[in-house]
């Protein structure tokens, strides 16, 4: 997941559960996505997945760039690039590292960190005001992460992959940022184009550098398709219809149900344990990002 500059709202006659359902679909999507890492990581690497996944997700969304591009500044391409390293191309390695290391719940848990930092980083450089109850909320969000990180699966450490999984939310938590301070004005489905574009353009190089030698499996292969196509490009396409129906708040709550399906998406298909620590980590982190987000 990350955030852009959402556009001006459109009002939009749309059934009353039809909203409710989005959000739940587009968290069981990225919540999915934690699986299929999972599954593809270990087979093709962390970085041709990765290229994989922002190539495939940048095809989906093409559309939207071609239709914005007399929009883009010729000078914000560079901000487009650094954003999509931020934002996609490197966090989107360390969650796919840290799915070779640890079970795909854990790095659902950790992705939920990202609307906790975002509100961290700008308090630290941008001199917004946090508030008491935001503060609380991310302490309990570093206790919950440290709980996690504490814990082991089938004898192994996986602190490092958990980590990696925080250290990808804080970026999420500076491209979101970078986007709103720098990007404010462009569309939000062609910001998420062009930075996901520009991040498939740089992994590709790397990608075709640390190939795998061994033809991963048809199973592998398919993984990456639809972490490609839906988790990342429909998925995106998703997001963004709901920034202009409801606003970007509202559609932010969908980060909310990531971890719940991420969990539950790797116990069901996958046989994964839900160990007592996972869930008592994934209570502080859930826990503390809903109070950090609830209005005054």
């Amino acid at each position: 997941m990350n955030a852009a500059a959402p556009p001006l709202r459109v009002a939009t006659r749309v059934p009353a559960w039809l909203t409710p359902l989005e959000l739940a679909a587009l968290g069981a999507i990225w919540g999915a996505s934690f699986m299929l890492m999972r599954v593809a990581a270990p087979e093709f690497g962390a970085v041709p997945l990765v290229a994989m996944r922002l190539a495939l997700g940048a095809l989906v969304l093409l559309p939207f760039l071609v239709r914005a591009l007399p929009a883009i500044d010729e000078r914000l391409w560079p901000r487009l690039a650094l954003i999509g390293a931020i934002n996609s191309a490197i966090p989107f390695t360390l969650f796919a590292w840290a799915a070779q290391r640890a079970p795909a719940g854990v790095g659902a848990i950790t992705n939920a960190m990202a609307v906790l930092f975002v509100a961290l980083i700008a308090f630290a450089f941008y001199g917004e005001k946090i508030g008491a109850r935001r503060a609380v909320a991310l302490f309990a969000g570093f206790i919950g992460v440290v709980v996690l990180a504490s814990g082991k699966v089938a004898g192994a450490s996986i602190g490092l992959a958990v980590a990696a999984g925080t250290l990808a939310a804080f970026l999420y938590g500076v491209g979101a940022n970078l986007v709103k301070r720098h990007l404010t004005g462009l569309p939000a489905t062609a910001v998420a184009a062009a930075t996901i574009g520009c991040a498939a353009l740089m992994t590709i190089p790397l990608a075709i550098a640390t190939w795998p030698t061994e033809v991963p499996s048809l199973r592998a292969w398919g993984a990456a398709a639809v972490l490609g196509v839906v988790c990342t490009g429909f998925a995106f396409v998703m997001y963004y219809r709901l920034i202009v129906r409801i606003g970007a708040p509202r559609a932010a709550t969908s980060t909310y149900l990531v971890p719940l399906f991420g969990v539950g998406w790797a116990w069901w298909l996958l046989d994964e344990p839900l160990t007592p620590r996972m869930a008592v980590a994934g209570v502080l982190i859930l826990g503390s990002v809903v109070l950090s987000q609830r209005r005054a």
